[in-house]
């Protein structure tokens, strides 16, 4: 009786720890994405250039290990809006461009609504399901190397055909580490909700940019 009585009290509690990493992912999730909405309104606003893929990935690389070396403290807070920041900064040069043609808006729009309908969807899934993803996890880290590496490829020698199947790939890969990640937390996988919000952050921003580039390439952009 005894045991049984510790079993459930111990069961509660993960269940009270996940549902806490859960709702702190997203509340964080939130105000990153806001950020950096403003960021990047900030940088279309002010006309900045793009820093370029090299500064880009450097950028990245830096602020996502300050953010792993933090993850632990509240400083680790911080430095998810300085990533985050940047990333938005990234972004905004980028949809400089897009509004620039005469249907960029629509186009943006697209992407805005195809990003949220599908981050919206793979996670509700995961979050009623409460299916196991785990087993996505090797696939999908191997995926993203090799897309991110012919994304570079497709960059430095000038391939559009390359660089068109990359960002299929990538609306591919994000969508399966949304699912991933959001059944990571459920599952007690990922227990930082700062490392959790880094993930689906990226996911996100991923999946938008690649949304971006298919729907330009299919309006003939």
């Amino acid at each position: 009786m005894i045991d049984r009585s510790i079993a459930a009290n111990r069961s509660e509690a993960s269940v009270l720890s996940t549902n806490k990493v859960i709702r702190n992912t997203y509340i964080l999730l939130s105000l990153t994405l806001a950020f950096s909405a403003v960021t990047a309104g900030v940088s279309m606003a002010l006309n900045l250039p793009h820093p370029g893929i090299i500064l880009t990935l450097i950028g990245y690389f830096g602020l996502l290990f300050l953010v792993t070396k933090l993850r632990n403290s509240s400083t680790g807070i911080l430095a998810v809006f300085a990533l985050t920041g940047f990333m938005g900064y990234t972004l905004g040069p980028i949809l400089t461009m897009y509004l620039s043609l005469p249907n960029g808006g629509q186009i943006v729009m697209q992407a805005l609504g195809g990003t949220a309908a599908i981050f919206l969807g793979l996670s509700g899934y995961a979050l009623t399901s409460r299916k196991d993803f785990s087993f996505m996890g090797g696939f999908l880290m191997v995926g993203i190397l090799v897309a991110f590496l012919a994304g570079l490829g497709a960059i430095f020698f000038q391939m559009p055909a390359l660089s068109l199947a990359v960002s299929a790939m990538f609306v591919l890969l994000m969508s399966g580490l949304i699912l991933w990640e959001t059944s990571n937390i459920i599952h007690g996988g990922e227990t930082n909700y700062i490392m959790a919000t880094v993930t689906l952050y990226v996911s996100i921003y991923n999946l938008f940019t690649s949304l971006l580039h298919l729907l330009g390439v299919f309006n003939n952009e």
